[in-house]
């Protein structure tokens, strides 16, 4: 049995789910999320709580039962809350600033490096080090994040790179003589 796909989804007020044929898409204030639901595994609307089983005794039934569950959960809080996702840059004269759409950093190169954002993913730069990402969409958000970081991860010598917001680099002792 599955701890987490037997638990119940409380939907808050305002967000609505529908379902066309295997597709699930869940709308909310802060956008909408959509994703296929697995046909082995059924959902059930009950009220304001959403419930998964799965249709058989498989392993793999019961495998993708808490993974429907979990993203239904991640896809009402995405739309109810929103989510967000914070990256620092470390490194002398590293630089973001947001124009229109898109990020522009300076990053130790001898070129800006421009990243331009998804549909569905909002950014902020509080700071000229700091990014804030926000979505409704967990994967998306996730994705975004990671790209945005493979630009420069952060290196163990001196700790330079983006890195997510107090994430800890282990720092490796340099060659000694």
């Amino acid at each position: 049995m599955s701890r987490i796909g037997k638990l119940p989804i409380d939907m808050p007020q305002g967000v609505s789910v529908k379902q066309e044929g295997m597709n699930l898409i869940f709308s909310g204030s802060k956008g909408s999320v959509s994703f296929d639901l697995h046909p082995l595994v059924e959902m059930a609307v009950e009220g304001q709580k959403i419930t998964f089983e799965p249709k058989n005794d498989t392993g793999r039934s019961r495998a993708l039962w808490g993974t429907m569950r979990s993203l239904a959960a991640n896809a009402v809080k995405g739309v109810s809350e929103g989510l967000t996702c914070d990256l620092e840059l470390k490194g002398v004269g590293f630089r973001v600033a947001l124009k229109g759409n898109q990020l522009e950093m300076n990053l130790g190169f001898s070129h800006p490096v421009v990243f331009a954002l998804p549909e569905g993913v909002t950014a902020k730069c509080p700071s000229q080090t700091e990014i804030s990402l926000t979505s409704a969409d967990k994967q998306l958000l996730g994705q975004t994040s990671a790209e945005i970081r493979r630009l420069r991860p952060p290196e163990p010598y001196k700790g330079k790179g983006i890195r997510y917001k107090g994430q800890y680099v282990y720092s490796k002792e340099g060659k000694k003589k």
